[in-house]
C-alpha cells in the first residue's frame, strides 16, 4: 500500500501544474474576448486582414457583438458615440450680393456606424480627444457656410430658411463622412448683416404687410357699409312688398274663410243628420242582433246545462255524499275537541275556585280561631266581637235603604185624618217601620242581641218574672 501511494503521490504534482496552466491559459482566453457597447464603436487594429485589392487592412471595425482579439498581434480602442454640439458663429461672410452677414449657428454631430464612414472615423479620429474632434469638425463647417452664403442671395437666406438648412446638411455632411462624423442637427438661430439690409427688408415687409393689413380692412369696411345699406334698401322694399301682399291675402283670406265656413257648415248639417240617421239605423240593428244572439245564447246555455246536469247528477251526488260523510266526521272531531277543552276549562276554573274558597275559608277559620283565643275560649262573646266590628257596617245598610229617596219626587194627596196625624206623616211613619229592626236582623240570623244593646219591653218583662220567681 505504501508503495501504490508513493507511486499516486508522484504524479499528484504534474496534475496539478498541468491544471493551473490549462486554467491561466482559459482565463487568458476569455480576457481576449471584447464585447462592444451599443453607444460605442469596437476598433481593432494590427493584424487585421487584407482589403480587397490586396493591400493590407488598417482597422476592423465592430458595432454592438464581441470579438475575440489576438495576442501579440492585435489590439484594441473604442471610439465615443455620444453626440456632439459645436457652437459656430460665423461672421462677415459674404453673399452672392456682396453683403457680409452675421449667421450663429449650432450644428450637432457625432461618428457614423456606416461601414465605411466607420472606417474612416477609425482612420483619422482614433485617439483624438474630444476638443480636438470639435475644432476639425468646426473648420469643415465654416468652410462649408461661407461656400454656400456666397452662392445664395439674403433675400433666399432670410425667407426660405428650409432651402438654406438643406444645402448646409447637404454639403457639410458630404465633407464630414470624410473624417468618419454624420450630421444630426442644425440649428440656425438668426440672421444679421452690418449694412442693416436685412433689417430693412423685414421693415419693408412688415410695413407691406401693415399696408395690405389696413386696405384689406378699409375694404372690407366699404363692403360692409355698402352691404349694409343694399341690406336696408332691400329690406324696405321687401317689406313694403311683404306687407301689401300680406293685406291683400289677409281680404282674400277672409273672403275665403267666410265662403268655407258657410260651406263647412252645410257639410256639418249634412253630415250631422246623415250622423244621427245611421246612429239610429245601426242602434235599431244593434238591438235586433242582440235579441236574436241573446236567444241563440239562451238556447245553447239552457241545452249545455241540461247535458250538463244530465252528465254529472250521478257524480255530484257521490261527491255530496263522500263531501258530507266527511263534512259530518269533522264536526264531530271538533265538537269533540271543543267539549273537551271546554270540558278542561271549566275543571280548571272550578278547581281555582275551589281552591280560592279554600283558602279564604282556611283563612277565616283561622281568624275566628284566633278571635276566640282572644275571648278566652269563650263562643258568646266572640260571637259578640265579631257582630261588635260588624254593627257599624250593619247600621249603615239600613241608613241606606231610605238614604237616596227624595221626598220632593213624591206627591201626596193629604185631606186629613181622624186622629190628627196627616197622610204625608203616616207614609214616613210607615216608610221608617219597614226598615228590619236589630232585633229582628239578629233573629233573623239564628241570633240574640246583646243585652249591652238594649232589651224591648216584653223582654225586659220577661225577664224580671224570671227573677221573682
Amino acid at each position: 500500500m505504501n508503495t501504490i501511494f508513493l507511486q499516486f503521490s508522484d504524479f499528484i504534482g504534474p496534475i496539478i501544474t498541468i491544471l493551473i496552466i490549462l486554467f491561466t491559459i482559459l482565463v487568458f482566453i476569455v480576457s481576449r474576448i471584447k464585447k462592444c457597447p451599443s453607444d460605442k464603436i469596437l476598433v481593432i487594429y494590427g493584424k487585421v486582414g487584407n482589403n480587397v485589392d490586396g493591400t493590407n487592412k488598417s482597422a476592423t471595425c465592430i458595432h454592438g457583438g464581441a470579438k475575440f482579439i489576438y495576442p501579440f498581434i492585435q489590439a484594441y480602442q473604442f471610439l465615443d458615440l455620444t453626440p456632439i454640439s459645436i457652437q459656430v458663429d460665423l461672421t462677415n461672410a459674404l453673399s452672392r450680393q456682396n453683403i457680409r452677414i452675421d449667421v450663429p449657428s449650432r450644428f450637432t454631430v457625432g461618428i457614423s456606424t456606416e461601414s465605411g464612414v466607420m472606417q474612416n472615423a477609425a482612420e483619422r479620429l482614433l485617439g483624438l480627444k474630444l476638443t480636438e474632434i470639435q475644432e476639425l469638425a468646426k473648420d469643415i463647417i465654416f468652410g462649408q457656410l461661407r461656400l454656400i452664403i456666397a452662392t445664395m442671395d439674403i433675400e433666399e437666406i432670410n425667407t426660405d430658411r428650409d432651402k438654406f438648412l438643406e444645402a448646409v446638411s447637404g454639403n457639410v455632411e458630404t465633407e464630414l463622412k470624410k473624417i468618419g462624423l454624420r450630421l444630426i442637427n442644425v440649428n440656425v438661430t438668426d440672421i444679421n448683416d452690418e449694412s442693416g439690409y436685412i433689417e430693412a427688408l423685414g421693415k419693408e415687409a412688415a410695413a407691406k404687410a401693415i399696408n395690405d393689413a389696413k386696405k384689406s380692412v378699409a375694404e372690407k369696411n366699404r363692403d360692409g357699409s355698402i352691404g349694409e345699406a343694399n341690406a336696408l334698401r332691400d329690406q324696405r322694399i321687401q317689406v313694403a312688398q311683404a306687407n301689401s301682399k300680406a293685406i291683400e291675402g289677409e281680404n282674400k283670406s277672409l273672403g275665403d274663410i267666410s265662403q268655407t265656413n258657410a260651406t263647412r257648415r252645410e257639410i256639418e248639417a249634412e253630415s250631422l243628420r246623415r250622423a244621427m240617421t245611421a246612429e239610429k239605423i245601426a242602434a235599431a240593428k244593434a238591438l235586433e242582433d242582440a235579441y236574436l244572439a241573446e236567444q241563440t245564447a239562451e238556447l245553447a246555455r239552457a241545452n249545455r246545462e241540461k247535458a250538463t246536469l244530465e252528465a254529472d247528477v250521478i257524480v255530484k251526488s257521490e261527491i255530496e255524499k263522500q263531501r258530507r260523510v266527511i263534512e259530518a266526521e269533522a264536526t264531530a272531531e271538533e265538537i269533540r275537541r271543543k267539549a273537551k277543552g271546554e270540558a278542561d276549562a271549566i275543571f280548571a276554573k272550578l278547581e281555582a275556585e275551589a281552591r280560592g274558597s279554600f283558602e279564604i275559608l282556611s283563612k277565616q277559620a283561622e281568624g275566628f280561631k284566633e278571635i276566640v283565643n282572644a275571648a278566652q275560649n269563650n263562643p258568646d262573646a266572640a260571637i259578640k266581637l265579631l257582630i261588635a266590628d260588624k254593627l257599624e257596617k250593619l247600621v249603615q245598610i239600613q241608613v241606606e235603604a231610605i238614604k237616596n229617596l227624595k221626598f220632593d219626587k213624591i206627591t201626596v194627596w193629604d185631606n186629613g185624618g181622624n186622629d190628627g196625624s196627616t197622610s204625608t206623616a203616616n207614609f214616613a211613619s210607615s216608610l221608617m217601620k219597614s226598615i228590619p229592626p236589630m232585633k229582628d236582623l239578629f233573629e233573623m240570623a239564628g241570633m240574640e242581641l246583646p243585652k249591652y244593646l238594649g232589651q224591648t219591653i216584653e223582654t225586659k218583662e220577661k225577664e224580671e218574672k224570671k227573677e221573682e220567681k
